[in-house]
């Protein structure tokens, strides 16, 4: 392999690692998997999410407290992911979208950024630092699913804040019974 594709392949590996370092942790919040979530950092680093600065440890103690207080269940998800490589440090800017739903009932929806500077350490791309920066924020108005079809929705799989999720499932099966169901909406 000649240099130029030997850096290109090197980087190309770099930013997929990094940009796993960051989907790993929306799904290791969203499931409040504490193990998981401390894999995105490097023991020594600080998150500011503006109400909270500091170690990855206080952070998973913060997050997940927060969550389980206000929330019945919630997502994170990321979208928009820039990064400029610098050797064995990194910088990148993630979009965010956050969906949570309240234990009153209520949905509350935000967009932001993580704006992140990541090192390889010892080989592995964790977080080194992390600014998370909101830009909106608001309630949405009423699903346009009606409760059978919310209800259909939600029967393909399991959704919880731990291990029992249906994302751990190994191997992940669909029950042979499903198979062709489809929900008729009066069409």
């Amino acid at each position: 392999m000649n240099s130029d594709l030997e850096t290109t392949v090197r980087q190309l590996a770099d930013r997929q690692a990094i940009h796993d370092v960051v989907v790993r942790y929306c799904r290791a919040v969203d499931r409040m998997d504490r193990e998981l979530l401390l894999t995105c950092y490097h023991p020594d680093a600080i998150d500011d999410h503006g109400i909270f600065v500091g170690s990855p440890e206080a952070f998973a103690d913060w997050a997940f407290a927060l969550h389980a207080s206000l929330q019945s269940a919630h997502q994170h998800i990321v979208t928009n992911h820039s990064c400029e490589l610098e050797g064995d440090s990194a910088h990148s800017e993630t979009y965010w979208m956050f969906a949570g739903m309240h234990h009153d009932g209520k949905l509350t929806i935000g967009g932001g950024r993580y704006v992140d500077r990541m090192e390889r350490r010892e080989g592995e791309w964790r977080i080194a630092a992390r600014k998370c920066v909101p830009d909106w924020g608001g309630v949405p108005s009423q699903s346009w699913l009606f409760p059978a079809a919310a209800a259909a929705l939600a029967s393909g799989g399991q959704t919880a804040r731990d291990r029992s999720d249906c994302s751990y499932e190994r191997p992940l099966r669909i029950d042979p019974a499903r198979i062709g169901s489809i929900f008729d909406f009066g069409q």
